[in-house]
């Protein structure tokens, strides 16, 4: 709010100079705060018609795919975070990738299904919906569109969702490949997954041992690194955040295992 408060009182003061256009500075504002306060329930519709588009165009495996049952078996207890319900496919693809999106949307990439074992990778797929539950994804959505020239006017349909245009589509892919979240906001999605894992009775070592995979880079399985989701970017508190789900496993009791979980 303070920032659509600067934006109106900088539009009053450079009208007062005569040299800027009033009425688009005050539309611009407006459409600011009408993206500001885009209710979640928009935003998820917008995030579908991306999503929507993006399997269109992905190799998703069917149903009888082995990657497929495997991710299925996995997630049997994470079909719903709060009222959104989760939705899951597999990308026939070999970078080491998985995303989840603020309509439910949980995408994994064959290349981190190769590199990790079950529990870890369950402790991935907790982890980005984590950023889901605790609506980092959807904030950093509304984020996007209030920033992006593309959505002027979007936030102003009321009725109905839009229908968006290539290149409104265009700005929330490229706000799901460059996913950066604080360090907070991934401490909490850290959490998440070990509070998820811990009652799902799994050992919470899986996570660390993601971590380290993930730190080694493509690994063995020769896969290769990709950029969808900020968990496999090059995050500099890599290191430190092993170092605090290793103490929490330490904490409650929890062995490390000599070989994969």
């Amino acid at each position: 709010m303070k920032r659509i408060l600067s934006l109106v009182a900088a539009t009053v003061l450079l009208a007062s100079c005569g040299s800027i256009n009033t009425a688009r500075l005050m539309q611009g504002a407006a459409y600011a705060s009408q993206a500001l306060m885009l209710p979640e329930s928009e935003v998820i519709a917008y995030v579908q018609q991306y999503i929507t588009q993006l399997d269109a165009q992905s190799p998703v495996l069917p149903e009888t795919n082995a990657y497929t049952k495997r991710l299925r078996n996995l997630t049997q207890r994470l079909t719903q975070v709060g009222d959104v319900p989760l939705n899951y496919k597999v990308y026939q693809n070999n970078e080491v990738n998985a995303f989840a999106c603020a309509d439910g949307s949980v995408r994994v990439y064959t290349g981190i299904m190769d590199l990790m074992d079950d529990a870890e990778l369950l402790s991935v797929i907790a982890h980005e919906i984590g950023h889901v539950a605790l609506q980092h994804t959807y904030k950093q959505m509304r984020n996007s569109m209030l920033t992006s020239a593309a959505f002027e006017g979007v936030a102003a349909t009321s009725d109905k969702v839009a229908v968006l245009t290539d290149s409104q589509l265009g700005v929330i892919g490229q706000t799901l490949i460059s996913n950066h979240f604080s360090k907070k906001q991934e401490s909490e999605a850290d959490e998440f997954s070990y509070e998820f894992l811990v009652a799902a009775k799994r050992n919470p070592w899986a996570m660390v041992q993601a971590f380290e995979k993930l730190q080694q880079g493509s690994g063995a399985s020769g896969a290769v690194m990709g950029p969808v989701s900020s968990l496999f970017s090059t995050h500099p508190d890599t290191a430190t955040r092993i170092k605090r789900i290793t103490a929490l496993c330490e904490r409650d009791g929890f062995e490390r295992p000599t070989t994969a979980l």
